[in-house]
């Protein structure tokens, strides 16, 4: 994500290296790197011109201010201030304060409206508490309520759906009433993808939002798509007035011209993020996170949040006597791995840590990477995944047969279940890492011969 502009940053920011000071000069070479960066996002001229000036503008004003800080990480700070400006300043929640609140979703075929309407119903199931009802609205795509309904079946929420019915006004009306019968307190109406020039389709999204008055109208883009994504949700703002975008795929090839030209064109707020097809994978729009990703500071905070929704304090402290018995088991140890699952793709986890994006920018790294080691352990009986030490050979050539994979395979994965499992068991009881001997009492450092 953003890898491009990231590079491109980062070259303009690295001609102020080994400078004293941020002087005119130093300034407009940076600046003017900075301007051709966004281009090559697909940033407006217009916008990338006056982001810049800004920019300059700034520097020229602090340069003789702070001398105690490096002229390039003056810079990185200035940039980031004024493009967490220019994506709108802060987070801004979304309205669903009514009994029920009505969302309206609303984009281009092929932007990822269907996914993201099971992603949000999700999201306010789960996170939020609420109890929402999907909507199917899209009567002309094929498979389309076919989609959202397997969706919900996923995510366990209900989906309000007339096979017969091909007037997505009436079914939207009908769905809000179910949802009062049925103490729905979040409808979402998914409607059907349709192009800015499309009159007839236009009028359809006008007069649904119209019949059902809609406590939030988002407008979903393909963030792939650029500067014709900030193009489109001009035109479809002029028509429909929404209330806030959402940003998908940004997993994808984004060159970030989408993310910070949008709140600027439009004049509406970035609401949600979301990445590829897990429908736990959507954020809350934070305009200073965005910042920090496409700056390659990663997103800590964002991190820490998605630990801290798969923590179970009453799991934790049962692994924590399990492991000073040294009793962690491989049932265990898949509980840990399908918790990190949940928190998101990897590969975007890693872009969340500070400097590991750009460390393992050349490594394939995909959810795959779990499903060797998942083999292995689901091809083990109950009574070995809770015994480890049980595991002998004819068990590893059973286990082996089972998985598809070879006793080598076998073998090195245990090799590092024991190794980590000592590893913990050592720190968990203060004897330090294994083979290290542990820290002795009282401070002293211990001699190695």
């Amino acid at each position: 994500m953003f890898e491009s502009l990231q590079d491109r940053l980062e070259g303009a920011f690295k001609n102020l290296s080994g400078q004293g000071s941020l002087t005119e000069v130093n300034i407009a070479t940076s600046v003017k790197e900075i301007r051709r960066a966004l281009v090559a996002a697909d940033v407006n001229y217009k916008i990338a011109k006056e982001f810049t000036d800004k920019v300059k503008e700034e520097a020229l004003g602090t340069r003789n201010i702070l001398n105690a800080v490096k002229p390039g990480e003056l810079m990185v700070k200035i940039v980031q201030d004024e493009m967490i400006e220019l994506m709108g300043g802060q987070s801004v929640g979304i309205n669903i304060k009514a009994k029920p609140g009505i969302v309206l979703v609303s984009g281009l075929q092929g932007s990822g409206k269907t996914t993201f309407s099971g992603k949000l119903a999700n999201y306010l199931k789960d996170k939020k508490k609420h109890k929402p009802l999907l909507v199917a609205c899209d009567v002309y795509r094929p498979a389309a309520i076919n989609q959202i309904t397997v969706l919900g079946e996923q995510i366990g929420v209900p989906v309000y759906k007339e096979i017969e019915n091909k007037n997505p006004v009436d079914i939207a009306k009908n769905a809000i009433a179910f949802a009062k019968q049925n103490s729905h307190d979040v409808v979402i109406v998914d409607t059907a993808g349709r192009l800015a020039v499309d009159e007839e389709m236009m009028n359809e999204i006008e007069n649904i939002k119209n019949t059902i008055n809609p406590t939030e109208t988002l407008f979903v883009v393909d963030s792939m798509t650029g500067q014709d994504a900030v193009n489109t949700a001009k035109a479809f703002n002029e028509r429909i007035n929404y209330d806030g975008v959402v940003l998908t795929k940004l997993d994808g090839d984004t060159r970030g011209g989408a993310a910070l030209s949008i709140k600027y064109t439009v004049g509406k707020p970035i609401k949600f993020v979301s990445m590829g097809e897990k429908m736990e994978t959507l954020d809350v729009f934070y305009p200073e996170r965005m910042a920090q990703r496409i700056l390659g500071m990663g997103d800590i905070v964002s991190f820490v949040e998605k630990a801290q929704e798969q923590f179970d304090e009453k799991e934790a402290k049962r692994l924590e006597k399990k492991i000073k018995k040294n009793k962690f088991d491989f049932n265990d140890f898949l509980s840990q791995l399908n918790q990190i699952k949940r928190m998101g793709d990897l590969k975007s986890l890693i872009n969340m840590i500070p400097g590991m994006g750009k460390a393992l920018k050349d490594v394939d790294i995909n959810d795959s990477a779990f499903a060797k080691v998942e083999s292995i352990i689901y091809s083990m009986t109950p009574h070995e995944r809770e015994n480890p030490e049980v595991l002998n050979m004819s068990r590893k050539k059973r286990i082996a047969r089972g998985c598809g994979q070879g006793i080598h395979d076998i073998n090195a994965f245990i090799k590092q279940f024991d190794q980590m499992r000592k590893m913990m068991h050592n720190m968990s009881t203060g004897k330090g890492m294994p083979g290290m001997g542990g820290m002795p009492k009282g401070g002293a450092r211990r001699k190695f011969r």
